[in-house]
């Protein structure tokens, strides 16, 4: 078991590791594992930066984020300005289903709704905007139709995705399927981007809108 200490020096350095984060913005507390990230960066891509980067660290077990975003006077945009930066994004990107989606855009904070077909472009709309300069927050409330599949073809896309990934273990990962849409992932996994790794390939079977993720980070 790696003690608090230990980890927040691996985060410490991973964070310096990273070229995209500027260190001396971020604060970092652990206790229990549990990593508490505070401070003030520029960019909404930034502030996620961040989080993957404390997610990559062994021993994490999960991430409280209070950093805040915000920008010079050169880099502040309007709503307006926002929205047309987030629409035009959105249309430029093959994997998103523009005409599918409604964008409101509030003091900087982006909140995406509509219906697509897959998971894949749900977290797709999300992440050809959070580079965006003026986007402080975003809430993805897209929803994902449901596909019909047998159950048995739902959980052999799960296993055979999961073998296919080089950030998880496999063999260490169980999948239940509760019903027709939602399934279970247990086990134990190294690090909390593992563990998010099962969850999004488990969540991007055709199918599948729910993952209840019980796995534990070792």
């Amino acid at each position: 078991m790696r003690t608090d200490v230990q980890i927040k020096q691996d985060v410490l350095d991973e964070l310096v590791f990273q070229p995209k984060i500027n260190e001396t913005q971020i604060g970092v507390i652990v206790r229990n594992g549990v990593v508490t990230l505070t401070g003030r960066v520029f960019t909404y891509a930034n502030k996620i930066a961040a989080e993957e980067a404390v997610k990559k660290v062994k021993g994490v077990k999960a991430v409280a984020e209070d950093i805040e975003v915000g920008y010079d006077t050169q880099e502040h945009k309007t709503d307006t300005e926002v929205a047309n930066a987030v629409i035009d994004a959105l249309l430029w990107n093959s994997a998103v289903p523009d005409e599918k989606i409604s964008i409101k855009v509030e003091d900087g904070y982006v909140y995406l709704t509509g219906k697509v077909e897959w998971a894949y472009q749900k977290e797709a709309a999300k992440r050809v905007i959070h580079n965006l300069i003026g986007v402080k927050g975003i809430f993805n409330s897209i929803i994902v139709k449901q596909v019909e599949e047998k159950p048995y073809q739902i959980k052999e896309r799960i296993s055979k995705a999961f073998e296919r990934s080089a950030h998880i273990d496999a063999n260490n990962i169980t999948i239940e399927l509760m019903d027709d849409h939602i399934i279970k992932l247990k086990g134990k996994v190294h690090s909390l981007t593992e563990k998010e790794e099962a969850q999004k390939a488990a969540f991007y079977a055709p199918g599948i809108y729910e993952v209840e993720n019980e796995l534990e980070v070792i």
